[in-house]
This record gives structure tokens, C-alpha cells and sequence, in this order.
């Protein structure tokens, strides 16, 4: 992935409600959920839900999928999985990495 698309992709997950929605289709699975059920989760208005749909689906991090009367939206996988690879491809200087614990823990603090 291109760092562009990356950085299109973080900043459209960096908004609480897009964010929440992603994490719901997540959650969801590769069925997805329909507009109204987000809508129902989330409780946002229809024209704000529909505006993050668009935002999310831009940055290739949702796809949309009509079904009869209803568009169900999925969380991309693969592009989220794209994303954190980037994030993380040079973790620890190319080491094995250690436990969050121990790297949080000051010098010296016997735990």
C-alpha cells in the first residue's frame, strides 16, 4: 500500500463516529450490516451515518453491497490489514517484540 493510501485511510478512521462505525462492521464480520442497523447502533442521523459511509468507503476502508432494498456495508479487511502491516513493518528495529508490559516498565522499577 502507498503511504498516500495510507494516510487516507487513517484520517478516515480518525473521527469518533467513522471510527465507531468501523469497529461495529468489524465486529460484524465479512456479512456486514445494513445502513439502518449502523444507524441503529450508532444512533446517527441518517444523513450523518450516510456522509462516514462515504468517507470510510473512499479511503477503501468499507464496501457496499446492494442487497434487494438494502445496501449492507462490510469493514475491508484486507485494506485494514494493509494499514497495520505498514504500521508496523519495522517494529522493534526488525527484533522479536516484547511484551508491552516490559517496555512500559521505567529502568530500574523491579515489578
Amino acid at each position: 500500500m502507498e503511504m498516500l493510501d495510507i494516510i487516507k485511510a487513517l484520517g478516515a478512521i480518525a473521527h469518533a463516529s467513522r471510527l465507531t462505525v468501523f469497529r461495529l462492521l468489524v465486529q460484524a464480520g465479512p456479512a456486514g450490516l445494513t445502513a439502518g442497523k449502523l444507524a441503529e447502533l450508532t444512533g446517527l442521523a441518517p444523513s450523518s451515518l450516510s456522509f462516514h459511509l462515504k468517507e470510510l468507503s473512499v479511503a477503501n476502508m468499507v464496501s457496499s453491497t446492494q442487497e434487494g432494498r438494502f445496501v449492507i456495508y462490510a469493514a475491508r479487511y484486507e485494506t485494514m490489514n494493509a494499514v497495520l502491516a505498514y504500521l508496523t513493518e519495522n517494529c522493534c528495529g526488525g527484533n522479536p517484540c516484547t511484551p508491552v508490559a516490559a517496555c512500559c516498565t521505567p529502568e530500574g522499577d523491579q515489578a
